[in-house]
C-alpha cells in the first residue's frame, strides 16, 4: 500500500491555523491592538473602513522591530513572550502563542512599517496570502504601523458569512472597548470610513469608563476594593436601578486581559440578591489580579476563556466584596419599621425654637346676656292655597279623547328577550384578571391575551408607518437632551430615517441627541425607555433571526408601547382593542409568533358541564 499522510503546505496550515484565531475583522483588531500594547505603546490609532473588511491599520508608538524580527514576525510560533515551556505559568502579555500575525497573513494583504528607537530607518513589508512579495528600507516614524486589506481575499466562502459593514463595526468597536477600557494609560484614537468615533486621553479608570460609555455612567458608578492573599480587586459596579435586560456593561479583567466566567458574573449577581428586578443584569468593571500561575488562559486561541486554581475561593470573596460596597456607600436599602416620617421635623424648622401662642379675651363677653332675635320680613317661603285647580281644566270634556286612536305595539316582535340582556349594537366586554379581555360570538365567546393583541396592533400600524411615512408627530413644548455611547449614536445614525418615519423628530450630535417631537402613540416618560430597547436589539443584531430594519423596529416599539399584564381597562378600551384586533391583517399571532386569543364554542362549555 502506497503512503498516503504528507506534510501539508505552510500556506495551507496557515488558511487552517486562521479559522481559529480569525473569527471576523474584530478577532484582527484585538490581536493587533494587544501587539501594540506588548510593545509599550503609549499612543494607538485604530483605523478601519467598510466595516473592517477593507481596511484595519493599527499605528502606535512602541519599541519597534529590528529588520530580522519584522520578517520573522509572520512565521507560525515565532513569539517574543516566551521562549519555554515554563513560560506558560508565568505570563505577563497579552500574546504568546506566535500565531496572530501567520493567520492575518495567509487570509489577507499585509502592509507593516516599523522602526525601532536607535535606527534612523525602518523596514516595510508587503505580504499578500503568506508570500512575501516585498522587503525594503523606508523612512517611518517609531513604533509599528500596520495594515490588514481585503480580509479573506483567498477564502470567498469565508468572506461571504461576513455580516453587513454596521454589524462587523460593532462587533469592533466591542473588541476596542474592551482593550481600551483595562489600559487606561494608554491613549487611543478610533477612526471609521474618515470620521473619528473614539478620542481616549490617557487618565484613570473612572474617566475611561465615562469616555467610552457616556457621561451618563459616572453617576452609576459604586467603587469597589478588596486585596487579599489568593486575589486583589479594584473597578466599579453598577446601581442597582441602573440594572439593564441586555448584558452590554459586563467586564471581567484578568491581569490586563478580558476574560468570560459565567461563574464570576454568577458570584456578583449573588451579591445583587434582593436588590433587582426580574431578568436584569447589572452592570459591573471589575479588575482582578491573582498570581500567574494560578491562571490558565492557554484554553482558546481567542483567550478569552480561562481557569483559576480556586474558583471556589475566588467566588466567595468576590460575592462579599461586591456586597460590602453595596452596603457601605448605602446602595442596599435600609428598612426602620420603628421609624415614621412624617414626625420628623421639617429642615426648614430645625434651628427654630419654639413659640408660645398668644391669648386674645373679649372683656365685654356676657354668656348671661339676652339675645334679641330680629326677623326678616318677606325672606320666609310662603306656602299657596292650591284649592280650585280642577277649575284650570274645566272646559275640557273628557269624552273627546275617545276619537283618538292609538298604535297598537302588543305583536311587535322583539330581537332581545329582554332590555336588560344586552343594548342594541353594543358590545359586551369584561376584564378577567387585568390580564385577558372576554367577549362573546355566535358560537361561543373569545379570550383575548391583552398584552399580545395590543402589540398586533401596534406592529402592523408602525409598519405601516414606516413603509408609507405618513406617521403623525407630536411636538414636545420642552426639546429632551438625551446621552448615548458613541457605540449608541452610530447606530441612532443608521436608522434615523426609519425613526423619523415614525414620528420621532430628533438631532444626532456627538454624544447627544436632542428630542423636539415623538410618535402621537407615545408618551414623554417614555422616550429614554423605548429609546434604550432599540438600542439594545439593534447592537444584538437583527439581521441574525431574520428580519429587516423596519420590522425588527416596529416589533421594539410595540413591545415596549403595548398595553401590560395587570393594567386595568375600561369598557370602551376593551371594545376598541378587541375591534382592533380583528381588524388586523393577522390577528391570530403577537409579533413574536404567540397566540393572541382563543374561543370557546357553545358546545364546548355544554360538554363541562354534562
Amino acid at each position: 500500500m502506497a503512503d498516503i499522510i504528507k506534510l501539508l503546505p505552510d500556506h495551507v496550515a496557515n488558511q487552517i491555523a486562521a479559522g481559529e484565531v480569525v473569527q471576523r475583522p474584530a478577532s484582527v483588531v484585538k490581536e493587533l491592538l494587544e501587539n501594540a500594547i506588548d510593545a509599550g505603546a503609549s499612543e494607538i490609532k485604530l483605523i478601519v473602513k467598510d466595516g473592517g473588511k477593507a481596511l484595519i491599520q493599527v499605528v502606535d508608538n512602541g519599541i519597534g522591530m529590528s529588520e530580522t524580527d519584522a520578517r520573522l514576525s509572520f512565521e507560525r510560533h515565532a513569539t517574543s513572550k516566551i521562549s519555554s515551556a515554563k513560560d506558560l505559568f508565568n505570563l505577563r502579555t497579552k500574546g504568546f502563542r506566535g500565531e496572530a500575525l501567520a493567520s492575518i497573513a495567509a487570509i489577507a494583504h499585509v502592509d507593516l512599517q516599523t522602526r525601532t528607537k536607535n535606527k534612523e530607518t525602518g523596514t516595510h513589508i508587503k505580504i499578500e496570502g503568506s508570500n512575501v512579495v516585498s522587503q525594503e528600507v523606508a523612512v517611518t516614524p517609531k513604533g509599528s504601523s500596520i495594515s490588514v486589506k481585503n480580509l479573506f481575499f483567498n477564502i470567498p466562502a469565508r468572506r461571504n458569512f461576513l455580516k453587513s459593514n454596521q454589524v462587523e463595526l460593532r462587533h469592533i468597536t466591542d473588541e476596542f472597548q474592551r482593550v481600551a477600557l483595562v489600559h487606561p494609560s494608554v491613549a487611543f484614537r478610533y477612526y471609521n470610513n474618515g470620521s473619528e468615533l473614539f478620542n481616549l486621553p490617557s487618565e484613570n479608570f473612572r474617566q475611561r469608563i465615562v469616555h467610552v460609555f457616556g457621561a451618563r455612567i459616572n453617576e452609576r458608578l459604586v467603587p469597589v476594593e478588596e486585596e487579599t492573599e489568593i486575589i486583589k480587586i479594584s473597578g466599579f459596579i453598577s446601581k442597582p436601578e441602573f440594572a439593564k435586560k441586555s448584558r452590554g456593561e459586563q467586564f471581567f479583567f484578568a491581569n490586563g486581559r478580558f476574560i468570560k466566567s459565567p461563574y464570576l458574573h454568577h458570584a456578583v449577581v449573588a451579591a445583587f440578591e434582593g436588590l433587582l428586578k426580574k431578568d436584569v443584569h447589572p452592570g459591573y468593571f471589575l479588575n482582578l489580579e491573582v498570581d500567574p500561575s494560578s491562571i490558565d488562559i492557554n484554553i482558546h486561541p481567542t483567550k478569552t476563556e480561562v481557569k483559576f486554581d480556586d474558583e471556589n475561593t475566588l467566588y466567595a470573596i468576590l460575592r462579599s466584596t461586591v456586597k460590602h460596597s453595596l452596603g457601605q456607600f448605602s446602595v442596599a436599602p435600609v428598612l426602620d419599621f420603628e421609624r415614621n416620617r412624617n414626625l420628623d421635623t421639617p429642615y426648614a424648622y430645625q434651628q427654630k425654637e419654639a413659640v408660645l401662642p398668644k391669648v386674645v379675651v373679649d372683656n365685654n363677653f356676657n354668656p348671661f346676656a339676652e339675645v334679641k332675635t330680629i326677623s326678616k320680613q318677606g325672606s320666609s317661603y310662603r306656602k299657596n292655597s292650591v284649592e280650585g285647580w280642577e277649575n284650570l281644566y274645566g272646559d275640557i270634556n273628557s269624552d273627546s279623547f275617545s276619537s283618538i286612536e292609538f298604535e297598537s305595539d302588543g305583536n311587535t316582535p322583539e330581537i332581545f328577550e329582554s332590555k336588560d340582556d344586552t343594548a342594541q349594537g353594543q358590545q359586551i366586554t369584561f376584564q378577567l384578571k387585568r390580564k385577558y379581555v372576554v367577549t362573546t360570538i355566535k358560537s361561543g365567546m373569545v379570550v383575548i391575551d391583552q398584552s399580545r393583541a395590543h402589540q398586533r396592533v401596534l406592529y402592523e400600524k408602525f409598519l405601516q408607518d414606516i413603509t408609507v411615512k405618513e406617521a403623525v408627530s407630536q411636538q414636545l413644548l420642552f426639546p429632551i437632551e438625551l446621552n448615548f455611547t458613541k457605540k449608541e449614536i452610530s447606530i441612532l445614525e443608521n436608522i434615523k430615517d426609519s425613526l423619523s418615519s415614525l414620528g420621532f423628530m430628533l438631532s444626532i450630535g456627538q454624544d447627544a441627541i436632542k428630542v423636539t417631537g415623538i410618535p402621537s402613540l407615545m408618551t414623554e416618560s417614555g422616550i429614554d425607555l423605548v429609546l434604550h430597547e432599540l438600542l439594545r436589539d439593534f447592537s444584538e443584531g437583527y439581521q441574525r433571526e431574520g428580519y429587516s430594519q423596519a420590522e425588527q423596529m416596529a416589533r421594539t416599539l410595540c413591545k415596549s408601547l403595548s398595553i401590560k399584564t395587570g393594567q386595568s381597562l375600561e369598557q370602551d378600551s376593551q371594545i376598541a382593542l378587541v375591534n382592533d384586533l380583528f381588524g388586523c391583517k393577522e390577528p391570530n399571532l403577537s409579533p413574536f409568533q404567540k397566540q393572541t386569543f382563543i374561543t370557546l364554542s357553545s358546545n364546548e362549555i355544554d360538554t363541562k358541564f354534562n
